[in-house]
C-alpha cells in the first residue's frame, strides 16, 4: 500500500515542467524552421513571381495584426508577474485581455482569408493554378503557414483559458502560468517571422 503523504504525490517539478516546456516549443520551432526554408528555397527559384503575389496581401492588415500579438504579448507578461506576485484579480484580467486579443487576430486573419476567397485565390483554385508557378508556390505557403499559425493561436487560446480557470480556482502552479507564457510568446514571434516574410517583401 502506498503510504506516500498527499503533498509527495501532488509535488510538481517546476524545473522539470519548464525543461519539458522548452523540448515541446524546440519541436514547434523545428516544424516552422521547415517551412521557413521551403519558403527560403522557393523565393530563390522565383523571386519576381514572390514579389508580385505578396504585393497583393494588405500590408495593413499584417501590420494591425502584429500590433495586436505584440500587445497579447504584453498582456500576458503582466499576466505571469500578477500571479507570481498573488494579484490574482489582476492576473485574470490579463489573461482574459490576452484571449481576448487573440480572438480579434484571428477574426482579422478569417476577414483576410474570405476576401482571398472571393477573389477565388484559395488552395487549388481555378484562379490559383492559372497563376505562374511561383506565386502558386507562394500562396500555397500563405495559406499553409499563416493556417498552421492560426491553429497555434487557437491552441494557445485555449491554454489560457484553462490557465484562467485555475487561477481563478486557486489551483495554479507557477510552472503552469509561466509554461502556457512561453508556448503564446513563441505564437508570437512565429507571426513576426511571417508578417515581412508574406507582407514586405513585396513593397
Amino acid at each position: 500500500m502506498n503510504t506516500a503523504a498527499p503533498e509527495a504525490l501532488s509535488h510538481v517539478d517546476p524545473e522539470a515542467n519548464r525543461i519539458g516546456m522548452w523540448l515541446f516549443l524546440l519541436t514547434e520551432v523545428l516544424l516552422f524552421g521547415t517551412l521557413f526554408i521551403f519558403y527560403a528555397a522557393y523565393f530563390r527559384a522565383h523571386p519576381a513571381d514572390y514579389h508580385l503575389a505578396a504585393g497583393r496581401l494588405d500590408r495593413w492588415v499584417g501590420a494591425f495584426n502584429t500590433v495586436v500579438l505584440l500587445t497579447s504579448s504584453l498582456t500576458m507578461a503582466l499576466a505571469i508577474h500578477a500571479v507570481r506576485h498573488g494579484a490574482r484579480e489582476s492576473g485574470l484580467r490579463f489573461l482574459l485581455a490576452t484571449v481576448s486579443l487573440g480572438l480579434l487576430f484571428l477574426v482579422v486573419k478569417g476577414f483576410e482569408w474570405s476576401h482571398k476567397f472571393e477573389v477565388g485565390i484559395y488552395l487549388n483554385s481555378d484562379v490559383l493554378l492559372a497563376l505562374p508557378q511561383g506565386q502558386i508556390l507562394f500562396y500555397g505557403l500563405y495559406f499553409t503557414m499563416t493556417g498552421l499559425h492560426a491553429l497555434h493561436v487557437l491552441i494557445g487560446m485555449g491554454v489560457i483559458l484553462f490557465v484562467f480557470a485555475r487561477v481563478r480556482a486557486r489551483r495554479e502552479t507557477p510552472s503552469l502560468v509561466e509554461n502556457a507564457g512561453l508556448y503564446w510568446h513563441l505564437v508570437d514571434l512565429v507571426w513576426i517571422y511571417l508578417f515581412p516574410l508574406f507582407y514586405l517583401i513585396g513593397r
